[in-house]
């Protein structure tokens, strides 16, 4: 399948009000970004830094939203609503990787070439969320409204708050699973012995 074809079926998927394709098209600013990425990618690889990184900034002004020209975006991805939505140079995003309003996806300045997150397919990451530095987050892995991440996060779990601590693990048992389980009843344990805060 082409972009076109990924663009449309992730918008559909995974936006109720989505109803078809010309609507889709006029409508989402997460689909004109992502479109707009494509070309200013194109430009940043093929040694047209400056024109790529204008064309990107021209697409910032239409859709409120942030890519890097040297950001390495998959088809597929779903941006939903998107404004103030910000993905630093050196981010990876996969396909199936939902991400919303208010998501940065930034570095900490403290880092040196690979500096911004990786998304890997299927991953959820909600509104206001901050990811910060060279992390990577997992497989159909959550990350909740305004968390702050910082650490990797594996594979098929959901972290929330500041900084973003493991609350739900999602799957079949595995070895991994089990230490992220641990981690998790011990973070839980904490909290209730404190009272619930």
């Amino acid at each position: 399948m082409g972009f076109w074809q990924e663009a449309f079926e992730a918008v559909k998927e995974n936006d109720p009000a989505a109803r078809y394709n010309f609507e889709i098209l006029l409508t989402s600013p997460g689909l004109k970004a992502l479109a707009a990425h494509k070309i200013s990618h194109f430009l940043w690889c093929h040694h047209f830094k400056l024109l790529g990184r204008m064309h990107s900034q021209f697409w910032r002004f239409l859709t409120q939203i942030e890519i890097h020209p040297g950001a390495v975006i998959e088809n597929g991805v779903f941006i939903d609503h998107g404004s103030g939505l910000v993905i630093g140079e050196t981010a990876i995003v996969e396909s199936g990787a939902k991400l919303y309003h208010g998501v940065t996806l930034g570095g900490t300045g403290k880092d040196t070439g690979k500096r911004h997150p990786s998304i890997r397919r299927g991953a959820l990451i909600s509104a206001h969320a901050q990811l910060l530095g060279p992390i990577e987050i997992g497989e159909n892995a959550r990350v909740g409204a305004s968390a702050v991440v910082t650490k990797d996060v594996p594979e098929a779990v959901t972290v929330v708050g500041v900084p973003a601590k493991i609350v739900r693990v999602h799957g079949p048992a595995s070895p991994e699973r089990d230490r992220v389980k641990l981690e998790s009843e011990r973070h839980v344990s904490f909290y209730d012995h404190m009272g619930g805060i």
